[in-house]
């Protein structure tokens, strides 16, 4: 995969010998912790999106517990 956006140089605080491993196996270390943050911020996102639409999503199942799905009948399954 080709990011086009721009790179930027950091520096990170990483485990000795889980660094030692990668370096020994040739992990590309920028993409691996790319791939880890990308990975982390997606599951925050989607933690967030879920706390702030708890009540909505709540509302609509019990709707749908009550009064079962609205096009039901036009299910050809």
């Amino acid at each position: 995969m080709q990011n086009s956006t721009p790179r930027k140089a950091t520096n990170l605080s990483l485990d000795s010998r889980l660094l030692a491993d990668a370096k020994s196996l040739k992990v590309n270390l920028s993409r691996a912790a790319e791939d880890g943050i990308r990975q982390a911020v997606a599951r925050t996102q989607r933690e967030i999106w879920l706390a702030e639409n708890r009540d909505a999503l709540h509302s609509s199942n019990e709707f749908v517990e009550r009064q079962g799905l609205p096009l039901a009948p036009f299910r050809p399954f």
